[in-house]
């Protein structure tokens, strides 16, 4: 029979089709995930609905969402949000808590991974942080002094939008040459698919997603081992660029390449050791995320925590 007198917190991860959620304790622990789809006309009442699906792990203090947008944290909007029903531009923050009676906040999904890892995971122990979530897209978030710093726009961080090719593919920000067009998830099986289709020598039968690739790469296949480290090489670009202008004491990489382990995040760090200043290389550690698939519910749910 769960504690009534604790204090439990609950994080939800929305992507385009579905939502991760996990509820924590007040010292972190996670006591219970849920996963559910969504439809865009439904998307308050199935929030609702895997809010409520915690009730019997534990009464609840308040919820996070990590949406993957530009969120305003002083008004509670979602500015942009790609892929997502337009409830959730409109006014998602009181229609949720009106329709759960529960306090929510919002934040952007990379910043609320930051949170999560700064707090719980890999970068524990640091004073400040650079996270870059490599997924559908690319992101990047900064912790300061242990607090998330937004910038004037509310969208400090965003290492996708780095140029590393001027000569390279038009992104969907508008710039040429993006980290993102060359290290997304679509991006990266899109270049893939173009040498697989010249390259016959390789063993892998199917690509359907990134960790099918990080799987061949870690299983020995020469082919998704080149493609993991030319993605590495690229990352490796944005981390000197982010070393060389913030020098941070730690640079945190999460997202589905990651499941690479070693065979992505060595050339990373030899890619940064090159282009970056020496100095500020030595004093920064680049790691592996170590939240994985809970990383934004996780964080999410501690920023709720945090926030009052």
């Amino acid at each position: 029979m769960p504690n009534q007198s604790e204090n439990n917190f609950v994080g939800i991860d929305i992507a385009a089709k579905t939502m991760h959620a996990v509820m924590i304790s007040e010292v972190g622990k996670v006591k219970a995930r849920r996963d559910a789809e969504h439809k865009a006309e439904n998307i308050i009442s199935e929030i609702t609905n895997l809010v409520a699906g915690f009730g019997e792990a534990g009464p609840i203090k308040s919820v996070g969402v990590g949406i993957p947008g530009l969120v305003n944290r002083e008004t509670d909007q979602v500015l942009i949000s790609t892929g997502l029903p337009s409830i959730v531009r409109d006014d998602i923050h009181s229609e949720l808590m009106k329709a759960t009676g529960l306090r929510f906040e919002l934040e952007n999904d990379a910043n609320a991974a930051a949170y999560g890892e700064y707090q719980a995971g890999a970068g524990r122990g640091a004073r400040d942080l650079f996270y870059i979530g490599i997924g559908n897209a690319v992101g990047g978030a900064i912790i300061i002094d242990g607090k998330l710093w937004i910038g004037a726009s509310g969208c400090a961080g965003e290492v996708g939008h780095i140029t590393i090719d001027t000569e390279g593919m038009e992104c969907q920000c508008g710039n040429t040459g993006c980290l993102e067009t060359v290290a997304s998830a679509p991006n990266i099986l899109r270049r893939a698919r173009e040498r697989f289709d010249r390259d016959s020598t390789s063993s892998l039968s199917r690509l359907g997603s990134v960790a099918d690739l990080a799987t061949a790469a870690t299983n020995g296949d020469d082919f998704s081992i080149m493609m993991i480290e030319r993605t590495g090489h690229f990352i490796g670009t944005a981390v000197a660029s982010v070393i060389n202008l913030l020098s941070l004491e730690r640079i945190v990489l999460g997202g589905a390449v990651m499941e690479a382990g070693d065979l992505i995040l060595k050339p990373i760090i030899d890619t940064a050791g090159k282009r970056s200043f020496q100095p500020c290389f030595e004093s920064t550690k680049i790691v592996a995320a170590e939240l994985g698939a809970d990383g934004v519910a996780i964080g999410a749910a501690l920023l709720a925590r945090d926030a009052g």
